[in-house]
C-alpha cells in the first residue's frame, strides 16, 4: 500500500478528509520551497502536490502561471525539484508528495530514468497534465512498479467511457477539476458537484479529489461533503505572493485556517 492509501485509509477511519495544498516548485524561491512544505504540513496538509514548473502551462491560470515563471527565472527544473523532494525526505518520511507537471520535461528526461529518479527522491504519485491515458499505459505500469501512483485528472466534460479508461490506469486518487477553464477560477458552484461525483463513485472506489475554484475554507468544507479531498492552488500561491519576505508563516496560516474548516 503507497503512502496515498495509506493516508486516504488512516483518514477514512478518522472520520476526516483530506486538505492537498499545491505549491510550485521554486516559488517564491528555491530556498524557500522545502520549509514551506514543511510548514504547511505542519498546518494540516496531509498530501502536498508539488509543481514542477514549465514554460507553457496549459492548464494554469495567472497565479500559477507567474510562480511558474518565477521559478524557471531561478532556473529551477525537473532535477531541483527532485533534489527538493530528497532534502524533504530527510526529516519527513511520511507526507506523501505528489509532483504535477506536464510531458516535456520527464520526456526530456527520459520516462524510464524520471520514474527511477522519483521513485529514489521519494515522490509518491505523479499528475501528467498532458499524458492522455490512451498513450500512457506503459508509463502508468512503469509507475506503479515502482510503488508510485499515477494520478489523472477527470473534467465535468469527461464522458462515462472516459472515465472508465482512466480509472483502470489510475491508483492513489482521482483529480476531478471542478469546472472549465483554468486553475484560479472564481466561479466554482458546489452544489452541481454531488451528483457529478455520485456518477464516477460508480465507477470506481479510489478517492476523489476535487480542485480549481477552491479559495477558503467555507468552500472546502462544503466540496468535502462530496468528495474525499480538497485541492488548493492559486489561493495559497497568492498567499506566498503578499508576503514572500515569510513564505513559512503566510502559507501555514492560511492552510490552518482551512484545516479547521474542515474539521469543525
Amino acid at each position: 500500500m503507497s503512502r496515498i492509501q495509506s493516508k486516504f485509509e488512516a483518514l477514512r477511519r478518522a472520520g476526516k478528509k483530506a486538505l492537498i495544498p499545491f505549491m510550485t516548485a521554486g516559488f517564491p524561491n528555491p530556498a524557500a520551497t522545502v520549509p514551506v512544505m514543511h510548514a504547511v504540513v505542519a498546518a494540516g496538509a496531509d498530501i502536498v502536490e508539488l509543481g514542477v514548473p514549465f514554460s507553457d502551462p496549459m492548464a494554469d491560470g495567472p497565479v500559477i502561471q507567474r510562480a511558474g515563471e518565477r521559478a524557471l527565472g531561478y532556473n529551477v527544473g525537473l532535477d531541483s525539484v527532485l533534489a527538493m523532494v530528497s532534502e524533504f525526505r530527510k526529516t519527513d518520511a511520511i507526507t506523501p508528495l505528489v509532483l504535477m507537471g506536464y510531458a516535456n520535461p520527464i520526456e526530456a528526461m527520459g520516462q524510464k530514468a524520471f520514474v527511477a529518479a522519483a521513485h529514489e527522491a521519494g515522490v509518491d504519485g505523479v499528475i501528467v497534465v498532458d499524458y492522455p491515458p490512451e498513450e500512457c499505459s506503459d508509463f502508468a505500469k512503469a509507475v506503479r512498479e515502482a510503488g508510485m501512483d499515477l494520478i489523472f485528472l477527470l473534467a465535468p466534460t469527461s464522458t462515462p467511457e472516459r472515465i472508465a479508461m482512466i480509472v483502470g490506469l489510475a491508483s492513489g486518487y482521482l483529480y476531478y477539476v471542478s469546472l472549465t477553464g483554468v486553475t484560479g477560477a472564481a466561479h466554482l458552484d458546489v452544489s452541481g458537484l454531488a451528483a457529478r461525483i455520485a456518477e464516477i463513485r460508480k465507477l470506481t472506489s479510489l478517492p476523489l479529489g476535487v480542485g480549481f475554484g477552491i479559495r477558503d475554507g467555507a468552500t472546502a468544507r462544503a466540496i468535502c461533503e462530496v468528495a474525499d479531498a480538497a485541492i488548493i492552488g492559486s489561493r495559497l500561491i497568492e498567499e506566498l505572493e503578499s508576503d514572500p519576505a515569510a513564505p513559512e508563516a503566510s502559507a501555514a496560516a492560511f492552510v490552518r485556517s482551512v484545516r479547521e474548516a474542515m474539521d469543525r
